[in-house]
């Protein structure tokens, strides 16, 4: 079977003039530029507080999963000046916190009361769509968190996707994802910030 006069016209126009595969803003393409990008391969960091905190704070959603997970205890104490609502809380790691916490400790280079600790990944799972206006596109992608170690388990739930979008341009050398706001195109860092879970 021949292939058709368009496609090897096409193909001899391509080799005449050095296309090369960053030309064509492919859904492959959009989603190894995304994957490989500086904000979307930086980890989900967790900070670890332990000392006197305020009510709010020992209530938030990922101290009580701490807390039902047993990893910290908190003790009732007065509050310390600048630190409200009360009652404030001295929140300490038990025993099991420390097990599960000493490795992940000890990779941080920050010491004290609050220690930053990796604990999920963002992994694309599709590239959803591709509007595209001459030298600009949007890129609409699914992604969601993968857990690195037991604490990335415990915060996020790996079947939750969520919806970003990114704008892209084409430039001499192929397309690029933007990394400054561009006409009505996010960077790719304030799309992965901004993302609401998919229906």
């Amino acid at each position: 079977m021949r292939p058709p006069k368009a496609l090897l016209l096409a193909l001899m126009l391509c080799s005449a003039v050095a296309c090369s595969p960053r030309d064509f803003l492919t859904r492959r393409l959009a989603a190894d530029l995304i994957s490989a990008s500086d904000a979307f391969k930086a980890p989900q960091v967790f900070w670890l507080r332990t000392g006197i905190v305020s009510n709010k704070d020992f209530n938030s959603p990922d101290s009580l999963v701490l807390q039902r997970r047993g990893w910290i205890i908190g003790t009732q104490q007065k509050c310390p000046p600048g630190v409200d609502p009360p009652p404030c809380w001295d929140i300490v790691l038990s025993p099991h916190g420390v097990d599960t916490f000493r490795s992940l400790i000890l990779e941080s280079a920050h010491g004290g009361a609050l220690v930053p600790i990796r604990v999920a990944r963002r992994e694309l799972v599709d590239i959803t769509g591709i509007s595209k206006a001459g030298n600009f596109a949007d890129v609409e992608f699914l992604w969601h968190w993968v857990a690195m170690n037991e604490v990335g388990s415990a915060l996020y739930d790996s079947g939750v996707h969520y919806r970003s979008t990114v704008g892209f341009r084409s430039f001499d050398d192929g397309w690029r994802i933007q990394t400054e706001p561009l006409r009505n195109s996010q960077p790719l860092d304030d799309a992965l910030r901004t993302a609401q879970p998919a229906p």
